[in-house]
């Protein structure tokens, strides 16, 4: 019994703005080292090398930085997965990924759905192809997106919820969780603001969710983490 729980415990650490990776098992599952992970020097590249897998959900520099995926790649053996946008863009860079197409696949230990979403508009940007994922049936990332057809995952046990984007406000960003109703929200997509305006849009959130019974992670310093 005790070793059945113990698989079930997963890792998921949080490396500034939507880079973080999941552990479990001895594997580690990376998912968008991009650009503002790397930016100020925090976070470097090096301290990804023994990940087991890396998935990059679409073709936003935020989220995709060829630069040092392939730092990343250099030192270690990792499997880079990546929808067609993305892996035609890594094909540029010298990066082989493996075709991430809609539907459930395993990847190590881990179960992943991967669900075509639409990124939430940009100004006089193009929309990209973009990859949501459910992970063990208990995690949603939306990653960019508020698409109605993701409530169909009301009551997931955590939702990864981008709390700061140009695409988007508060309002909007709690609404999509109030009626989506995750038991755990992890905060994600934050690189944008200085630290304390971090910890205070974060603890702005904590509060909101708090009235509604639904835990709210506060992670601010690079490689926080939390477990379920």
């Amino acid at each position: 019994m005790l070793d059945s729980l113990f698989i079930r415990i997963m890792k998921i650490s949080k490396y500034l703005h939507s880079c973080l990776l999941f552990e479990k098992e001895d594997f580690k599952l990376l998912v968008d080292p991009g650009m503002f992970t790397f930016a100020e020097g925090l976070v470097k590249p090096e301290m990804f090398n023994d990940v087991s897998a890396i998935i990059i959900t679409h073709n936003h520099a935020d989220h995709l930085d060829t630069e040092n995926l392939n730092k990343i790649l250099a030192a270690g053996k990792a499997e880079v997965y990546a929808n067609s946008e993305v892996k035609q863009e890594l094909e540029k860079a010298g990066i082989e990924a493996v075709l991430l197409r809609e539907g459930t696949l395993k990847i190590g230990p881990f179960k992943i759905e991967a669900i075509s979403v639409v990124h939430e508009p940009l100004l006089d940007a193009p929309i990209p192809e973009m990859t949501a994922l459910v992970i063990d049936d208990r995690i949603l990332h939306p990653v960019d997106s508020f698409e109605e057809k993701l409530l169909q995952y009301k009551n997931i046990e955590l939702l990864l919820l981008p709390i700061m984007a140009p695409f988007t406000n508060e309002i909007k960003i709690a609404d999509f969780a109030d009626r989506l109703q995750p038991k755990q929200i992890l905060p994600v997509h934050d690189g944008f603001a200085k630290p304390f305006f971090v910890k205070s849009r974060q603890a702005n959130y904590a509060a909101h969710f708090e009235k509604q019974d639904i835990k709210f992670h506060p992670l601010t310093e690079p490689g926080s983490s939390i477990e379920i």
